[in-house]
Order: structure tokens, then C-alpha cells, then sequence
């Protein structure tokens, strides 16, 4: 580690045995006397083209490990400060090698506990690892060593390195490759050992679970100056895309330029392209998030000054680095917070200064970053080993200026659509939002929304949290552009007008209940153009704002998408009836039951708890107190009480009587088309809770033909439980029944993974891959 001039001032924070801050910070010899665990970071730095790793000689000064060979670069994480940061700050102290935060990929976190120097040096680390990829090895003469910590540096190939490590060569610092530490070298060899034709296998296996659809919408209803308007709406809509590559992961859109750009070069290249398209970031949406491209895949960087001057050496190539993981708080918060860092911050502020980081519509930066870089790029800059002067290194920045240019441009080219349409409310919408996205209040502009009363159908802007898996809080941006279908509009007005009758009803303690509900108004539009966030499994619907303020004033507004709905039931929810339902009941999934329940379960999102009152009696929202887990909740709840809907607005023949069969066989099959997301997306944690839950209740029979069939006798008592469970555990704003509930029900139960290995057998397509055009129809 890097011996700074203030080194007795430094402390090290004490964790647990199992990696959590105590509260308590030590001088650095201290931890090492008492055997505290501590945090330190590892970088590796790996040249592709000779396979081999960076290794650096210890000075012989050291007080651990003196004159022997160990990774790159290594150093303990100072009380107060960040892994990322200490990764940066360590390599350009011991090598003087100056590296941005995206040539780091963390790959994993490993505890290595040792006893040295006759029990006076007790080593229990837990070491973040980080590897950064070059093209070619950097010359030796271009680092920069610090002598009282770096003797020598050299590369060796990673196989030999593993191998004397596995041999515990003398000269060598001992890391167990038997252990935790050999990922380090099983990651590198899986990534440069897989052969192109069987990355191109898997590629093609993944893309063929995606049926590409084409669908069109006639523009006939629309003026000519909507249809001259709607040209700077998709526009400004485009704009929405290339913020959400970036909410997604900071090196992602430098990903996709260099996949599009390299897409010709193979087949594999247009593989990884193609596929890369549908899910908008190097993780795969249908397999839970795991990537389908590693850091090899990636975009390479040049960088010219990042060491001292070689002659004739053009300077670094290194690739733009994304973890194997998704990251849960995407690029809404620093890489290396966790959620304790964030908690004991968000303490420390005053009660305006909280709603601001719990916002949808700010992120949290730090500080710290900025002045490293500033100090690593800029020498006269002292900023090195004091990187904040705050207690707290995180800070609130908003959309507003976080993405200034992005919104600048979409703002300009809102209120230019805005001066042509011809319709009141669509104009309102379209410069409401364009102020919005420079002020960064969107409340009226959500309100001018929910209004909306037009031909040409709009919803643009940041609104859903799925992206922030860490607390739910950040927004992204998206943008549906439709035509409104005024027949199928005419037709679904029956749930809004009743949807306080269905929260007086609901299957709830009246204390729970909601006075004023807000009928939902409901909008049914064939699709033309969508961006942004609507990536992977495409959405049949959406119920907005998201705004707490706002659904409890006014209530939700909700989207119908007809023309995909049709698209996904002919191809999805079809094919999966007739490979899992008994063939009695095969004929009870219609269309009409599919898309009569997709428009309830929006509805539904509407009723129900929201803003609630806590047993102490504070007000709360069930999105604050719930967190992380309120998405899968919010979206089982939306499902399971729907389903109780249907049956209570039958039952007051409010809906035909056929219903009441088809509208539970069809929601079975569409158990199975959730599941397949994965279950760390909410609708599948949602649809798993719900199936093995009436499974458990009996609703749902498992035939020996691997088959399954709805207890017509058992569902509606089974549905109406589930429902009360889920309203009630929201209304208490009860995180930990939440969380007791999903862990037992948010699983692939066996009968669970009998329909799951039927579908994968006979192949049928995972979700739908939108190719939108548009028709203009003259006659």
C-alpha cells in the first residue's frame, strides 16, 4: 500500500466478520495488531494481446510481504473513503498510472485472513478486486515507482502466475488459487479460452426466444400539423434513448457505438449486436441480468498521457470496463456505495434536503470523484490524499443539470412540436414537459398528461424505477408515441368509472381504505414509435404518474398498447396454452380475457394503499417504506387484485359472465410467460409469488401429462387471499412481511420448473421485438 506522508493520521474502518461497518475506525497498525477486519482494494492489470498480468515487486521497506512479487497494485480503503477511488489512488501513487473510473471492472470481493511476522501482523482484509484490460502491455519505463513502496514491476503470463501461486513459490506473495482468489484467473481464462462459434451458439439461442414483430398504425385520424409535429416528437423521443443508455451504465453508450460500429466484422460481432439492441446494456433481461458480454467485448480507449512519455509508445489502449454484474443503483449512485452509506448520509440532512435524494428525478454523486480526477489530471491541483473536506463524500445533483445537454435539445424540440399541434391538451403536455425537463418539477407537466385529450397520443419523460434495484427511488426516461383508439378508449371507460367501488370493496380492512380514489382515466393507442426505457420483454400497458403527490390528489392515468397486445397473445401467450394447459381448458384462453386483465391490472395500481400512516403515526408512502421490494409487490398486487376485480365487476354484471372461466385459465398462462423473465425483474418475482401461492392453495392443479388446470371451486377464495396479504402488508408499510413473503413465495417451485423446461422444449419465443413503422393512409 502507498505510504502517504500523513500515514500515522490514517484509519481504517472495522467491519464484521462478515463485511459490515461497526461504526469504528483505527490507525492502520492497530487493525493489524487486533486482527479488525478491514477493507482494501486489488487492481490487476491484464494485456490482452500477451495474455499476461502486471506484477510489482514490494520495497523491502514493507511491514508486510517485503520483496516479494504481488499483484499491480493494492492499498487499504481509508476510513471515509471509496473502493473505486482508492483503486485509482493507489495505482497512480505506486505506478504513476493515471486511469479514469471506467477502465475498472470490479469482479469480485475476496477475505483473505493470514497471521505474519511472528503474530505482530494480523491480516483479516476483505479485498475488492478490480481488473483493468489493455490492449498492450505498457512499457516498462513508462511507470513511475514509488520507491518506498515499488522496487520493480514485470508482466508474466496469468497461467504461470497461477501456477506459482499454487505451488506457494517463496518470491511470490501466497494467495490461496484454490479459493475465492482463483475467480480471478478463471474469469480470464473463460473469457479468452470460449471459442467464437460457441459464444455464437448461445447468442443465437438467446435472440431466438425474441419473435421480431412488425406493427403499424395508420396515421388517418391525424392532422396535418400533428403529423408534421409528430417528426421533432420522435426526435426528441431519440433523445430519451440516449439518456437511458447512460442512466443505465456510464460506459454503455461508448458500448453500444463501439458494438455498432464493429457489428460487419463477424458473424459473432452481429450477433452480439443484435442482441445487444434488444436489451439496451451487456445484460441479458430474460436470464435474470447476466451478462452476454464481458469487458473483452467493449470499446477500446486510447490514452495518451496517462504515464510518463515513451518514445515511439502512442500511449494506452484499454477497454471501456462494465461489471458481470449488474450494478442494483445502475448510474444513479456511485459504483462503490452501498446502502449504509447512503442511509447514515441521508440522516445527516434536513427534511427538504432528504426528499431531494429520494427523488425521482436527481442522482447521487461524489464529490470525491470530481476532485480526483481533478487532481490526477491537473498536478497544481493539491487533492490527492484529502479527496473531501465533507463528513459525507456523496452529493444530490438534478436531471436538469446531470443531463443539461440531452434535455436542452428535447426541451427545444418539444416546444417547437408544441407550437404546431392543434389539439389544447397535447400542446399544454408538450411545453409543459419542455419546461419540465429544464426546471426539473414535473408535477404540472404529469398532471397536463393524465389531461390529455388527442388524436396523437404522447408520454414522454422520466418515469419508472425498475432501473434503481437499490432503492426503487431514480426515474428513467421513456417514450411511448401512439394513435389513440377511440373505439377500444369507448369500450375500457367501465374500469375507470368504477374504480371506487372497487376500493370500497377491496378485500381489506376499511381503516386501509382510500375516500377519494381518482377514477383512472384509460387511453387504448396503436403504437407507432417507443425509446428509452423499453428494453428486453416489451410492455402491453402502463399506469403513470408515479408521483405519490399526485395519485393521491388525482389518481392515475393509464396506456393501453392494443397492437401490442395482440402481437404478444398471438405469439406468447398462444403457443404457451397449448404446451401447458390441460386440454379441457385450452380453449378458455382468449384474447379478450388477456386484454381485459392486463387493462385491470393497470387499473389496480391506482387503488390500494399509497400514501399511508405508519403504526407510530407517521405518514409514509408504501414505495418509501417498502424500498427495494416494492416493485415486485406493487406489480403481484396489481395482478392478484386485478384478477378479484374482474370477478367482483362480473358479479355486479358490470362484465359478461363468460368471463369468469377464461379470465383465470388465461392468467395461469400467463404465469408461466412472466416467469420466464427471470426473478430478479418485478413482474416475474410478481407472477411467481401469485402462481406458487394459489398452487399452494389448490387453485392450480399439476396433472401427471405435466399440465395444468384452474380449480374453478378453489381459485376465487385462493385470489381474494392473496390479495388481502399483499393490500395489508402494503397498508403497514411491513418491509420485513414483505420480505418473508417474497422469500417464501419468489421461487422456481418444481411444478415451476416442469412448465419452464415443457416451454424450452418446444421453443416457444420468450417475448415479442418491436420493428415499428409507420403508414400514412391517403384514402
Amino acid at each position: 500500500m502507498a505510504e502517504h506522508q500523513h500515514l500515522q493520521e490514517e484509519h481504517l474502518d472495522v467491519l464484521t466478520k462478515t463485511g459490515q461497518k461497526t461504526g469504528i475506525s483505527k490507525p492502520r497498525r492497530d487493525v493489524h495488531l487486533d486482527g479488525d477486519y478491514h477493507r482494501a482494494v486489488h487492481v490487476c492489470i491484464f494485456a490482452e494481446s500477451t495474455q499476461e498480468l502486471l506484477l510489482q515487486k514490494r520495497a523491502d521497506c514493507k511491514d508486510s510481504w517485503p520483496g516479494l512479487w504481488d499483484i499491480s497494485s493494492a492499498g487499504h480503503i481509508s476510513s471515509g473513503d471509496s473502493s473505486l477511488i482508492t483503486a485509482q489512488r493507489e495505482l497512480h501513487e505506486e505506478l504513476g498510472l493515471i486511469l479514469p473510473k471506467d477502465a475498472f471492472e470490479s469482479i469480485f470481493t475476496f477475505l483473505q485472513e493470514c497471521v505474519i511476522n511472528d503474530g505482530k501482523f494480523i491480516n483479516n482484509e476483505f479485498n475488492d478486486v478490480y481488473l483493468v484490460t489493455i490492449l498492450d502491455p505498457i512499457p516498462l519505463e513508462a511507470f513511475t515507482l514509488q520507491e518506498t513502496e515499488v522496487s520493480a514491476v514485470k508482466y508474466i503470463h496469468y497461467e504461470e502466475y497461477q501456477s506459482l501461486l499454487a505451488k506457494e513459490d517463496p518470491e511470490f506473495v501466497p494467495y490461496d488459487v484454490s479459493g475465492q482468489y482463483g475467480q480471478l484467473f478463471g474469469i480470464i481464462t473463460q473469457r479468452y479460452k470460449e471459442s467464437s462459434e460457441a459464444r455464437s451458439l448461445i447468442l443465437q439461442k438467446q435472440l431466438n426466444r425474441y419473435a421480431p414483430v412488425p406493427l403499424s398504425a395508420e396515421l388517418t385520424g391525424l392532422t396535418e400539423a400533428d403529423k408534421e409535429a409528430l417528426v421533432w416528437i420522435i426526435k426528441a423521443a431519440m433523445i430519451m434513448d440516449e439518456i437511458f443508455y447512460l442512466q443505465v451504465w456510464y460506459s454503455n453508450p461508448i458500448l453500444r457505438d463501439w458494438l455498432k460500429e464493429n457489428a460487419g466484422r463477424s458473424e459473432l460481432d452481429s450477433l452480439k449486436w443484435m442482441y445487444y439492441v434488444i436489451n439496451k446494456s451487456p445484460w441479458s433481461c430474460l436470464d435474470e441480468n447476466k451478462a452476454f458480454l464481458t469487458t473483452k467485448d467493449s470499446a477500446v480507449n486510447l490514452l495518451p498521457g496517462a504515464t510518463r512519455p515513451v518514445t515511439g509508445w502512442k500511449g494506452i489502449e484499454y477497454k471501456a470496463a462494465f461489471p458481470m454484474l449488474k450494478p442494483p443503483g445502475a448510474n444513479f449512485y456511485p459504483p462503490d456505495m452501498d446502502k449504509m452509506e447512503f442511509k447514515i448520509w441521508k440522516e445527516s440532512l434536513t427534511e427538504d434536503q432528504q426528499q431531494d435524494v429520494m427523488s425521482f428525478f436527481t442522482v447521487i454523486k461524489r464529490p470525491s470523484q470530481f476532485s480526483l480526477d481533478n487532481s490526477i489530471f491537473n498536478p497544481a491541483v493539491d487533492g490527492i490524499n484529502h479527496l473531501t473536506e465533507s463528513r459525507h463524500d456523496l452529493s444530490c445533483v438534478p436531471y436538469s443539470k446531470e443531463y443539461q445537454s440531452f434535455l436542452n435539445k428535447a426541451s427545444e424540440l418539444l416546444h417547437k412540436a408544441g407550437d404546431m399541434v392543434s389539439s389544447p391538451s397535447l400542446k399544454r403536455l408538450l411545453h409543459s414537459k419542455a419546461d419540465a425537463f429544464l426546471s426539473n418539477d414535473y408535477y404540472d407537466s404529469d398532471l397536463a398528461w393524465m389531461e390529455l385529450d388527442s388524436k396523437l397520443d404522447v408520454t414522454i419523460g422520466p418515469y419508472e424505477t425498475y432501473e434503481d434495484a437499490l432503492f426503487g427511488y431514480k426515474a428513467t426516461f421513456e417514450a411511448f408515441i401512439g394513435v389513440r383508439d377511440d373505439k377500444a378508449t369507448a369500450q375500457v371507460k367501465l374500469f375507470g368509472d368504477n374504480l371506487q367501488v372497487l376500493e370500497k370493496n377491496l378485500p381489506l380492512d376499511n381503516a386501509y381504505k382510500s375516500k377519494d380514489v381518482i377514477a383512472a382515466p384509460i387511453r387504448v393507442i396503436q403504437l407507432i414509435y417507443n425509446a428509452g426505457d423499453v428494453k428486453g420483454p416489451q410492455t402491453v400497458a402502463f399506469n403513470l404518474p408515479n408521483d405519490e403527490r399526485i395519485v393521491k390528489d388525482r389518481g392515475t392515468s393509464m396506456v393501453m398498447l392494443k397492437n401490442v397486445s395482440e402481437e404478444k397473445f398471438k405469439h406468447i401467450l398462444q403457443p404457451i396454452a397449448d404446451t401447458c394447459i390441460k386440454k379441457e381448458q385450452r380453449e378458455l384462453v382468449d384474447f379478450e380475457s388477456f386484454f381485459t386483465h392486463t387493462i385491470c391490472h393497470e387499473c389496480c395500481h391506482g387503488i390500494g394503499p399509497h400514501t399511508i400512516t405508519l403504526p407510530d403515526g407517521r405518514k409514509s408512502t408504501v414505495r418509501l417504506e417498502l424500498e427495494e421490494l416494492h416493485s415486485a409487490l406493487e406489480e403481484a398486487k396489481a395482478d392478484i387484485v386485478g384478477l378479484w376485480a374482474l370477478k367482483f365487476l362480473i358479479s355486479k354484471d358490470l362484465l359478461p359472465k363468460s368471463l369468469v372461466k377464461s379470465m383465470y385459465v388465461s392468467f395461469l398462462a400467463g404465469c408461466f410467460r412472466s416467469v420466464r423473465f427471470g426473478l430478479e425483474e418485478a413482474h416475474g418475482k410478481g407472477q411467481a409469488l401469485q402462481f406458487n401461492w394459489l398452487l399452494e392453495k389448490k387453485a392450480f392443479t399439476l396433472h401427471p401429462d405435466d399440465t395444468f388446470s384452474v380449480d374453478f371451486d378453489k381459485v376465487e377464495e385462493a385470489v381474494e387471499s392473496l390479495s388481502r396479504k399483499i393490500l395489508t402488508i402494503q397498508a403497514q408499510g411491513d418491509k420485513q412481511a414483505a420480505s418473508l413473503l417474497l422469500q417464501k413465495y419468489c421461487v422456481i417451485t418444481t411444478p415451476l420448473k416442469v412448465a419452464l423446461q415443457k416451454l424450452e422444449g418446444t421453443q416457444v419465443c420468450a417475448a415479442v421485438f418491436l420493428h415499428l413503422l409507420m403508414h400514412t393512409y391517403t384514402h
